[in-house]
């Protein structure tokens, strides 16, 4: 069996989302998609779309929304050969609604849905022992037992030569905080890049200030990048604390970009870059990811990266 270079695994869902701002859920409204969507699928579409050989563990119905991500994958180049398609459950969903003063407002249907049922049998030693990358996060530790021993077992297979980075993406309005550590532990050991974004890696570690946890994970020898939206990202690594400005460009859906951004800042890893730069191509990839409507539509390709760089 042959492995691609990077690998992740987790939630397989669509995304259907409101048109007009300030359209509530639970009133009458016009939406549109569905998307491709998923934090772990948009990082690996977004790994793909930039040239680097990709792969997922997940499940899908077998219908329409299934159909839709598996399209994706397939135009895009994302490796499903380990993945499943079960006829017994449809594919998860996201209803999402954005309200003028930026927040968003989800409603998911994943839990019980085909992304739900992932579990440990799922996770092939050969394939995952044979990545030179492998990518978690946090809400794939948090949705339900399946799922989360799908993710250690695949911490537990992939070479210990291989890198392993880890988004927190989990939020504490479901868990508390102690519940949160305790789930994410496992990750944080085995990771090699923690990719947090605002008030995560305070909140994991304890620390007063999202600094102060940042430095407490670069001082345990693992490379911490703290993803600030427009304003870029903040890099620790050991005694280095690095600041990477974000790149201007004109919003039109936020969802996806600190998944592809993660997604660049891997494959810019992977290819040698030193710190400054993979930040700033990750910052690149994160700024394109904001510019279409959709959490996968503006997942870049290399040539668009490398121009938004050049335009700076």
């Amino acid at each position: 069996m042959t492995t691609p270079t990077v690998l992740s695994l987790g939630n397989m869902l669509v995304e259907v989302m409101r048109v007009e701002l300030d359209q509530p859920l639970d009133r009458p409204g016009t939406f549109v998609g569905p998307f491709p969507s998923g934090d772990t699928p948009i990082y690996i579409d977004a790994v793909a779309r930039l040239g680097c050989s990709a792969g997922f563990v997940g499940a899908v119905g077998d219908d329409d929304f299934g159909r839709c991500l598996l399209e994706r994958f397939r135009r895009d180049g994302v490796d499903f050969s380990c993945g499943r398609v079960l006829a017994d459950h449809t594919t998860g969903v996201a209803f999402v609604a954005y309200f003028r003063d930026g927040s968003r407002r989800f409603l998911y249907h994943w839990r019980h849905a085909a992304a739900g049922q992932l579990s440990p049998e799922y996770v092939d030693p050969a394939y995952v022992g044979g990545a030179r990358w492998l990518h978690v996060t946090g809400c794939n530790l948090a949705v339900a037992e399946g799922p989360r021993q799908a993710c250690y077992r695949a911490l537990d297979l992939v070479s210990p030569k291989a890198r392993v980075s880890f988004d927190p993406n989990i939020r504490p309005e479901v868990l508390t905080v102690e519940q949160v550590r305790a789930l994410c532990a496992p990750a944080i050991a085995r990771a090699d890049v923690i990719l947090p974004s605002l008030g995560e890696a305070a909140m994991l570690t304890g620390a007063a200030s999202d600094e102060e946890g940042c430095r407490q994970w670069a001082a345990q020898g693992k490379t911490v990048v703290l993803k600030q939206g427009p304003r870029g990202c903040r890099i620790f690594q050991g005694e280095v604390d690095l600041c990477v400005p974000g790149l201007a460009v004109e919003e039109v859906d936020p969802t996806g970009a600190g998944d592809c951004f993660c997604g660049g800042f891997t494959v810019a890893t992977l290819e040698g870059l030193d710190l400054a730069a993979a930040g700033r191509f990750a910052n690149a990839v994160g700024a394109l990811a904001v510019t279409q409507k959709g959490p996968m539509e503006g997942a870049p390709t290399r040539a668009e990266v490398e121009a938004l760089l050049r335009r700076g």
